[in-house]
């Protein structure tokens, strides 16, 4: 006997949810291991990861966490789970295997969300694990790991308050090394929604315009009200949204007198991810090799 792989999870989970209106996320968890689970071994199903984590609990979280990724569940308020018609769907036919998840047409587009210009430019084929060593297998968790945060966060800033969302914005730049900022007023800020010094005399000034869309695309319109808000005492200005900018925008700020730079939602994402904004360490792993030089012989 052994412990279910995430994937094998996702049916117990659906059901599970399907029996209520909505479960928080770890008593979710629980539930499916007590109730699907109990019969395996007791050294199985206290099983830990290097981390601490039970091994049972981790899988089934990774599980829903997949499921949401292709809009089987959704979280309804913060901290809970919920089914969807979609997960209803899949859970009437009784069954969805891990291929059928990773070729469903939200996950990819989830995917692609929060993929880096670098992951664009380069086609990597999934590692195979008998072909691979043990620091490519490391590699590949660490970069699944990485992506399923960046891809919790970008959905966490696209639920956020629009005016904390400003606030987010202009913490990560103070973070990234600029001086002091400061919050327009909330109302006739003409499109100005915060102003950071680029030096600590606040001698530079820098505009921020953020943007906290969903799907809506930044248009040339937006980024031509921007540099019209800008003041004479400043040409540069950096433009945040949690979503993309079409052609035509990125066209008006690359060919404006004023200095603009773009910042997407993936791109927002990586940053907030260098510079621990939003996201704290979970567990530190260490990976030793023998020490040839304690061996030398005098």
């Amino acid at each position: 006997m052994e412990l279910p792989k995430y994937h094998e999870t996702f049916l117990p989970i659906l059901e599970t949810l399907n029996s209520a209106e909505s479960f928080k996320s770890r008593e979710l968890a629980v539930f499916v291991s007590d109730n699907y689970y109990s019969d395996l071994p007791d050294e199985l199903l206290k099983q830990k990861t290097s981390s601490g984590a039970n091994v049972l609990i981790d899988r089934i979280l990774w599980g829903k966490s997949y499921l949401k990724m292709a809009k089987f569940v959704s979280y309804p308020k913060r901290g809970e789970v919920q089914i969807t018609e979609k997960g209803k769907r899949a859970l009437k036919k009784g069954f969805l295997t891990l291929q059928e998840l990773q070729n469903d047409h939200d996950f990819i587009n989830h995917r692609e969300s929060v993929k880096t210009e670098k992951e664009n430019d380069i086609d990597v084929d999934p590692i195979k694990v008998e072909n691979a060593s043990p620091q490519d297998l490391i590699d590949s968790g660490f970069s699944t790991i990485e992506k399923q945060v960046k891809s919790e966060l970008l959905e966490k800033l696209k639920e956020i308050d629009p005016y904390y969302f400003e606030k987010v914005i202009l913490i990560l730049l103070k973070k990234m090394g600029y001086g002091d900022f400061v919050e327009t007023s909330k109302s006739g800020d003409g499109g100005i929604d915060g102003i950071i010094n680029e030096d600590k005399l606040g001698l530079e000034k820098i505009y921020t315009q953020a943007k906290r869309y969903n799907e809506n695309k930044v248009r040339e319109k937006d980024i031509r009200n921007f540099i019209g808000a800008m003041s004479g005492d400043t040409n540069k200005g950096v433009f945040i949204t949690t979503s993309t900018f079409d052609d035509s925008a990125i066209k008006k700020a690359r060919e404006a007198h004023h200095s603009i730079v773009l910042i997407d939602g993936a791109k927002l994402v990586d940053l907030m991810l260098q510079y621990n904004v939003g996201v704290q360490v979970k567990t530190f792993y260490e990976v030793k090799e023998v020490d040839n030089d304690f061996f030398e012989e005098e």
